[in-house]
């Protein structure tokens, strides 16, 4: 299906949920020419009146089956559960339902780089569209990254490069997405809370290859056995990268430079020392996105400019500041076992980790192995808190605490005289935050606080 190919003009389309990308689907279907009704479980939310304006039905406080069951297409947001029994009369009626990510690539005129995985996804999908622009190429970033694709749709030329940051929850509703090139980071487990297994949390990942034909490319973690046996099913070229160095044809870390093996034949291409962020695992993200903009064309002295001044992201081992030699580091967006343990390895040693939150799945004794080598306490949150002691607490002293106010405090005196105190939650945050985002400014708020309070005594 090409862009010129799919109309919904005139066509009834509704929305579920109405959350950033369910908004900007709506918006962009009423451009369409769709008649829009969305519908939203919350009784109002901002931007209602934005979207009455534009002619769009809003249905809240709940969704309905009969509304979504007389449509010519539903089109759900990530966060919406696909397998609610509002649903099933839509499906007994053989109604589309697809996701944003879907709807708005099935628009685009320019070629797709979808960048998927357990960790990682963001700061590689930045780091790429830092490599393309600095290359000279019209890279547009968005997806789960934050920017709704939809909004990046009627900007689309055919020069333009989509950077997308596609999650499992996007990728299972996709049946035409079709990626130039998917690249994938890794896998571990995550979001068993949604998909159940991890076999199926995988499958929804998969799904980034499904319509590649010999034309696109794969670029794929050699180091993790899972992302290589799922990319066994893409018609697309494969190319390898490795942080372990572990392969002949590829991209690898060599000595102090990243390059690119060929046989036996290597190009040097992006030095180390031009890496600025935290963290030895995030140079795997690196890695991956030299990768990419080697494939667009991007020289060498191109991809290591990108990469000057690039500290990393807001709530990604984020450095906050000192109080002594006490560092506090901000990584709240580990919102998984496998990112908290990459984050807790990151340090050689004295690290107190504030871990819990809304518990999604996998091992959290895997953070106690870590902490038991690297750490010094750890401090539990949440609702996960009393899990999180029982994982944790054979290898370290854990704490409670009962508020942000309260594990930044004692994290900072279990951290003195020369520690870290790291932010890696291994958890989502809807237990007590909004988002992963709010819980990063409010750890980063009571860091501050605690600092002013010290520097008066």
């Amino acid at each position: 299906m090409t862009a010129t190919e799919f109309s919904v003009r005139g066509q009834k389309v509704v929305v579920v949920g109405a959350a950033r990308s369910g908004v900007a689907a709506a918006e962009l279907l009423v451009r369409r020419g769709a008649r829009v009704t969305l519908t939203e479980a919350r009784e109002t939310f901002d931007g209602a009146s934005r979207l009455r304006s534009q002619g769009i039905v809003l249905e809240l406080g709940g969704h309905k089956a009969t509304t979504l069951a007389d449509a010519d297409l539903v089109v759900a947001s990530p966060g919406v559960l696909l397998d609610q029994a509002v649903f099933d009369l839509a499906r007994e009626r053989d109604v589309e339902i697809i996701g944003e990510l879907e709807l708005a690539s099935r628009w685009l005129k320019g070629r797709i780089i979808a960048v998927t995985g357990t960790k990682g996804k963001s700061t590689t999908s930045t780091l790429i569209g830092r490599m393309l622009t600095a290359a000279h190429r019209t890279a547009a970033v968005g997806g789960n990254i934050g920017v709704p694709l939809s909004t990046q749709v009627d900007s689309s030329t055919p020069d333009t490069l989509h950077v997308v940051e596609a999650s499992s929850f996007q990728l299972e509703t996709t049946t035409t997405f079709k990626p130039w090139m998917a690249v994938w980071l890794n896998l571990a487990d995550d979001h068993l809370d949604r998909h159940q297994t991890f076999d199926a949390y995988a499958e929804a990942k998969a799904r980034v290859f499904a319509n590649q034909t010999s034309t696109d490319w794969a670029v794929l973690n050699a180091d993790d056995a899972v992302v290589m046996r799922y990319g066994r099913r893409t018609s697309a070229t494969c190319v390898p990268f490795s942080l372990a160095g572990s392969i002949v044809d590829g991209f690898v870390l060599e000595g102090d430079w990243i390059v690119r093996r060929t046989g036996t034949d290597v190009e040097r291409l992006v030095p180390l020392d031009a890496v600025e962020l935290t963290g030895r695992h995030m140079l795997n993200n690196v890695i991956a996105a030299t990768a990419v903009a080697h494939i667009v064309g991007a020289q060498p002295n191109e991809m290591t400019a990108a990469l000057a001044g690039f500290h990393g992201l807001e709530h990604v081992m984020e450095p906050v500041t000192s109080i002594g030699d006490v560092r506090f580091v901000n990584d709240s967006k580990a919102t998984n076992v496998e990112a908290a343990r990459r984050s807790i390895e990151s340090f050689d040693d004295g690290v107190v980790a504030i871990i819990g939150g809304h518990f999604k799945g996998g091992d959290l004794r895997e953070l106690g192995d870590a902490l038991r080598v690297h750490g010094r306490a750890a401090i539990a949150i949440g609702d996960s808190a009393d899990a999180v002691i029982e994982a944790v607490s054979p290898a370290v002293i854990v704490e409670r605490a009962r508020s942000m106010r309260e594990a930044v405090e004692r994290a900072y005196e279990a951290a003195r005289p020369d520690g870290v105190v790291l932010l890696a939650p291994a958890c989502a945050s809807f237990d007590w935050f909004s988002d992963y985002a709010e819980r990063g400014r409010v750890f980063k708020e009571e860091v501050a606080r605690l600092k002013a309070r010290m520097e008066q005594m």
